[in-house]
């Protein structure tokens, strides 16, 4: 068994995992780990941000883009909660990130000395965001619980957790045992279920299929089913590209609402099924098939006729198997007819659906966008083709702003030979603007087009429309953020029409480096009207 320091032995187990990048910060109780990470640095990439908020973020974009876990690493306390927002949108979009944490030192945790950075229950008031939290408190036990950790983050629903460790035991040393990184073999649902399942769905009138970033790494399968059912295929808007736009059997969640008063049975696949379920009417009449790994979750909001538990690629794999019989009757006329109302209801929608058409003529297939909270980004959700699956990258629910440009940094580097491009507004924007110093200081390519309107314009419009515009707290002083990136050392460029962007985009790209392209704007259509979704605020109550 070699000996190492607590640090080092973390170093050793991401390793063994098979990370290759970490983006953070350092600080004092984290000296250790730097310095074991700079001894490691041939195999371990160490990505410095400029906050801890964008750190997380990028761990969170490299892992929706790959695949793969995301690590990011911040002081404790407030370098945690400032961590925080990037973890609960992990959470929120079942995305697995693991953050190392710092800790005070060990003989003084929970003593409320006022050490710096110490905040009471660490663990505790970080549970409430993550579902899995460890703590080392010996070198020898990093492995262990860093393995713990990674079960909790990939054996069953994909989760983002945090590991600490006292400062202290960092840099104690110890004969540490690496085991090996473990296998999380898919489960498939039980085979009565499935053919419970086959039998429902092939003498289904009209079935389909619901599905959300839950379904990635079962496309295959899933249009095999689709397919063989010629089922419509309608994509969350975080499952943008499980199947490609060009297949006649996509849909997306506009078009969903479209058919769902035609549906009879609806095979829902790795998603929360919020809108359908609680907006979209119909709930006694609509059987509902879940396919889920987490039996908890797939009881919300209300229970399906069925549920499968099992992952999405072996148990539609199994379920594809099932469905015997000839191929069913083509619903391509229908379909088209379905995208040709969704596509005029959207080209109302301008200038978002010029813009929209540029970017979408400007990027390749492959070619990742990552969306901010946004009334650019949200047409961008709802309205752009996508063609490849983790090629449109959302916040999910938890709609953070200022996730898009520090997510899109980490989706570069886990993807630096393809082309990547954020979508922000001027107020989510500035929220983590500190990181065009980060793209370039480590020169990464990321183009971030900033739509500015001078508002928060999703508010401005709430409150247009439903407080008689009384307006308070929405209007925004903004920087000349072209002026503002080439002060930091980027190319900054500004575009006032839709070909003027294509022009900016062209130049951007040719570049090779990171850029950023201002588009002014003002008050656009609002495409919620289109969108039948839970009110944010709940319903309404009193006279």
């Amino acid at each position: 068994m070699p000996k190492m320091t607590g640090a080092e032995a973390i170093v050793a187990t991401l390793r063994t995992h098979g990370v290759d990048t970490v983006f953070g910060l350092p600080g004092v109780q984290l000296d250790n780990l730097f310095d074991a990470l700079h001894g490691a640095r041939q195999s371990v990439r160490m990505l410095h941000a400029r906050h801890e908020q964008g750190a997380a973020y990028m761990a969170l974009g490299y892992a929706q883009t790959t695949g793969k876990v995301g690590v990011c690493t911040v002081v404790p306390g407030p370098g945690l909660l400032n961590a925080a927002a990037a973890l609960c949108t992990a959470s929120g979009s079942n995305v697995p990130v693991m953050c190392i944490a710092g800790q005070i030192p060990s003989r003084q945790i929970g003593r409320g000395l006022g050490i710096p950075h110490e905040i009471l229950n660490q663990e505790q008031a970080i549970g409430g965001v993550v579902p899995w939290v460890g703590r080392a408190d010996a070198p020898e036990a990093a492995p262990a619980v860093l393995a713990d950790g990674w079960r909790a983050m990939l054996a069953g629903r994909h989760q983002p957790a945090v590991f600490e460790m006292a400062p202290d035991i960092m840099g104690k040393s110890a004969e540490i045992t690496l085991p090996h990184a473990a296998a999380y073999p898919e489960l498939t649902a039980p085979d009565a279920a499935i053919a419970d399942a086959a039998a429902i769905l092939s003498a289904a009138r009209y079935p389909a299929i619901f599905v959300g970033s839950g379904v990635f790494g079962a496309e295959a399968d899933l249009q095999a089913v689709a397919e063989r059912l010629q089922a419509p295929v309608v994509m969350s808007r975080t499952a943008r590209g499980a199947m490609s736009d060009r297949h006649e059997l996509a849909l997306g969640m506009l078009g969903g609402q479209e058919i769902w008063d035609e549906l009879d049975v609806v095979l829902v696949v790795g998603t929360r099924f919020l809108a359908p379920a609680l907006s979209w009417g119909r709930e006694k009449e609509v059987r509902i098939i879940r396919v889920d790994i987490d039996p908890v979750q797939m009881a919300k909001p209300r229970e399906a006729e069925l549920s499968l538990v099992g992952h999405a690629r072996p148990t539609l794999a199994a379920l594809a198997a099932a469905l015997a019989g000839p191929q069913a009757p083509s619903r391509k006329p229908i379909l088209d007819v379905v995208r040709q109302s969704v596509a005029e209801k959207l080209s109302a929608l301008e200038p978002q659906q010029s813009f929209a058409r540029v970017i979408r003529e400007e990027m390749p297939d492959d070619g990742i966008i990552v969306t901010d909270v946004t009334q650019m980004a949200t047409f961008t959700q709802y309205g752009m083709p996508a063609y490849l699956p983790r090629t449109i990258i959302t916040p999910g629910y938890q709609g953070t702003l200022g996730y898009a440009y520090p997510a899109a940094l980490g989706a570069k580097i886990g993807n630096p030979d393809r082309r990547v491009l954020s979508i922000s507004g001027d107020g989510g924007f500035m929220f983590n603007v500190q990181e065009l110093s980060t793209a370039v200081a480590h020169h990464i390519a990321v183009v971030a087009i900033v739509f500015a309107d001078g508002a928060f314009g999703n508010v401005k419009r709430i409150q247009k429309d439903g407080f008689g515009g009384r307006h308070i707290a929405v209007d925004l002083h903004n920087p000349d953020f072209a002026a503002l990136a080439r002060c930091f050392g980027m190319l900054g460029l500004r575009a006032e029409t839709p070909e003027q962007l294509r022009a900016a985009l062209r130049q951007a790209f040719a570049a090779g480096g990171p850029a950023l392209i201002e588009v002014p704007v003002g008050e656009m259509p609002n495409i919620w009207k289109l969108i039948r979704r839970p009110p944010s605020q709940g319903p309404a109550v009193g006279g």
